[in-house]
């Protein structure tokens, strides 16, 4: 399956490398690219990729609030790139719905394989600066009543399973390793990943991962 994608960076030389590394990869095709945060929700509105590689500091509208609308539309995946790991920006991009984000210093390898694993529906992208992250701006400040008490009452509809994934999600681990520590198949895994998304109506994994560190899971 070819994975379509939105490159959404307003510097134009950065935007032009990206667009190639994609290119190289043979399962991926760049539908369209964008200069700043408006055109890039016109763009996923007209051509509806699987996709956005999402630039945070963006004129006109910033990524965090693009990324807002794009997700809230269900119009595509959303994958941040920024140039510090740990960049408000980016906390904010998460909240707003991202499937994950990734560090513009990153090797080609490194963006072909995010993509990919965002295409997926697996958005916790390199665990160990995910951990950090998610750790970071979960759980210094009182979140808990920013918590939709609706979202909050949902938490009592999942099945003991879908709690114990849930919790291994909140620690940042992927479905294998999941997999490996609550002793079933990667299948059975993703299976109660997507049901709990579903009960909790979260559009990924990251969200999951959030919200799961600001209940204490």
């Amino acid at each position: 399956m070819t994975i379509r994608v939105v490159v959404a960076e307003d510097q134009s030389a950065v935007r032009a490398g990206l667009v190639m590394i994609l290119r190289s990869a043979g399962d991926m095709e760049v539908v369209g690219e964008a200069a700043d945060g408006e055109e890039a929700v016109r763009l996923a509105r007209g051509l509806r990729p699987d996709l956005v590689l999402m630039d945070v500091q963006m004129p006109r509208l910033d990524g965090v609030s693009a990324t807002r609308q794009v997700v809230a539309e269900g119009l595509a995946d959303v994958l941040v790139l920024t140039t510090f790991d740990l960049d408000e920006y980016v906390f904010g991009a998460l909240r707003a719905g991202a499937s994950g984000f990734l560090l513009k210093d990153a090797e080609a390898a490194e963006l072909i394989e995010a993509v990919r694993t965002v295409a997926r529906g697996e958005g916790l992208i390199a665990p160990a600066v995910t951990r950090r992250l998610i750790a970071e701006f979960a759980t210094p400040r009182p979140v808990r009543a920013a918590v939709p008490p609706e979202r909050v009452a949902a938490v009592a509809s999942l099945t003991r399973r879908e709690r114990e994934v849930w919790g291994c999600l909140g620690e940042g681990l992927s479905n294998a390793e999941v997999a490996g520590r609550l002793d079933m198949a990667e299948a059975t895994v993703k299976t109660h990943v997507s049901r709990l998304l579903g009960k909790l109506e979260l559009r990924s994994r990251v969200q999951a991962a959030v919200l799961a560190q600001e209940l204490d899971i």
